[in-house]
């Protein structure tokens, strides 16, 4: 029995989104504009020349860059050996939510809550609250930030006072930075497990503990992070294939985003690298008929944000080379589809998520293009594959 893999390179957009001037991100296109900053010399950090990624290439990634926004990879494959497309987003937000709901077949029906870029960006009541929960006279942030540059500047505050580090960003999302040993690792989780509920309820998708260790100066964050992510609205893909009786195994930071539901099977990992592990073993030990869904988030944590297009070019790299093994690893009759929840330009202002079309590339079902799709029909590709009912909006382009 046939098996699907939906691997999702977190924040791998490929421009075009036709409304991208609504979310002021016209122009913007992460691997277009990473392809460019190699090949013209300017990401020759860790590596050198034009960005090299054979496997994905050989699939179709350049083909669907050009077909999504025009773009070019140099050294890509043309005709591709893999089927290829791009896809576009029709929920109102460019967020992890967002996308990976949407790929599994449940665009967001709702308009998210976002905080306003302001000092302070939290009202009075929701800061009274956290401090309620923590059990502390105040907060420290309260702001748009960045994870890494906030912590720089409250760290000592921090641990001097005890005071959570509380900041947001122009995603829908409320984040807590604590020292897992001043503050408590198990503290900062209850923290943010008794918060989440009163945030969903305001349509703000996600409260997100960042536990970190170390001094100031000296501090780094941890493996630990969690995603306390309000419930998709209605069935996705996950329950679509599970409620069929097969296996489900997500890897990564799926488990949190889908908030467990329709899933068997939770593997996670210190790293993308272990992750990748992970994704290997399952290409070797999944059940037939069963469905791998796996997240990548290091391209988006930490070269998008912090906008380090030579980083980005590295991650992209050493993830075709693993997935070159992977795919090597495959039986006949397996579909696996590498896309992207978003995207994040290294090359754009802000350190924010970008509004851009996805690459959707498939290998074990031929070769040709796919033209431009939707979302929600990778769902519906990957459940017609598997022999699933499909019970959202999208359309199987395989």
């Amino acid at each position: 029995m046939a098996r699907a893999f939906l691997i999702v390179m977190d924040s791998v957009g490929c421009g075009g989104a036709p409304d991208a001037a609504a979310f002021g991100d016209e122009g913007a296109n992460t691997l277009g504009h990473i392809a460019a900053e190699c090949a013209d010399g300017r990401a020759d950090i860790g590596r050198a020349g034009p960005l090299n990624m054979p496997n994905l290439g050989r699939l179709g990634l350049g083909a669907a860059l050009r077909l999504a926004s025009g773009g070019e990879m140099p050294g890509t494959t043309s005709p591709a050996a893999g089927r290829w497309g791009a896809a576009t987003e029709i929920s109102r937000g460019k967020d992890t939510p967002s996308g990976h709901w949407e790929l599994a077949g449940v665009p967001v029906p709702w308009d998210w809550t976002y905080f306003p870029d302001s000092v302070p960006a939290f009202p009075p009541d929701l800061v009274a609250l956290v401090c309620k929960l923590a059990g502390t006279d105040g907060i420290l942030g309260n702001c748009h930030a960045s994870g890494m540059p906030i912590i720089a500047a409250h760290c000592e505050e921090h641990l001097r006072t005890g005071w959570p580090i509380c900041y947001t960003s122009a995603d829908s999302v409320f984040q807590i930075a604590a020292h897992e040993e001043a503050f408590g690792l198990d503290r900062l989780m209850k923290l943010c497990a008794d918060l989440a509920p009163h945030l969903h309820a305001m349509k703000v998708g996600r409260v997100i503990a960042r536990p970190f260790t170390g001094t100031p100066g000296d501090f780094k964050r941890t493996a630990n992070r969690k995603d306390f992510a309000i419930a998709p609205p209605a069935p996705t893909l996950l329950d679509w294939v599970a409620g069929a009786g097969r296996a489900t195994h997500a890897i990564g930071k799926i488990g949190d985003i889908f908030s467990m539901n329709g899933i068997g099977k939770l593997w996670k990992g210190k790293n993308d690298s272990a992750l990748f592990d992970h994704l290997d073993g399952l290409a070797d030990t999944a059940e037939s008929g069963s469905l791998t869904f796996a997240n990548f988030v290091e391209f988006d944590s930490l070269y998008g944000h912090p906008r380090d297009v030579a980083g980005y070019a590295r991650a992209l790299e050493w993830f075709d080379a693993r997935a070159g093994a992977f795919l090597a690893c495959l039986r006949p009759g397996d579909l696996a589809i590498f896309t992207a929840d978003h995207g994040n330009d290294p090359t754009w202002r802000g350190t924010d998520h970008t509004r851009e079309r996805v690459p959707v590339i498939c290998a074990g079902v031929g070769a040709g293009p796919l033209g431009l799709c939707g979302f929600v029909d990778v769902a519906a590709s990957v459940a017609a594959h598997l022999g699933v009912a499909v019970q959202g909006p999208g359309r199987s382009f395989l």
